[in-house]
């Protein structure tokens, strides 16, 4: 699994947030344009693009791009 990839697939969540604005060290809780809406749409785009299913209690104590990246990558 390759960061850059991750972070473009995460990115393409949000429709109002641009790319550049992503990084691993990203804290997407602090996004203007984040909601519970955006949680579910990268819950379903981890499960389809690494078939890992991640609930939304699994989710939450991760705050940035890096901690979902590694949460993920320990269940594949």
């Amino acid at each position: 699994m390759d960061t850059n990839e991750f972070i473009k697939n995460f990115a393409t969540q949000f429709d109002d947030t641009d790319l550049a604005e992503f990084t691993m060290q990203t804290r997407f809780r602090d996004l203007d344009e984040w909601s519970s809406l955006n949680a579910l749409a990268i819950l379903n785009m981890i499960g389809k693009k690494y078939s890992v299913l991640l609930r939304p209690d699994e989710m939450k104590p991760t705050n940035t791009v890096q901690e979902l990246f590694d949460l993920v990558k320990s269940k594949q």
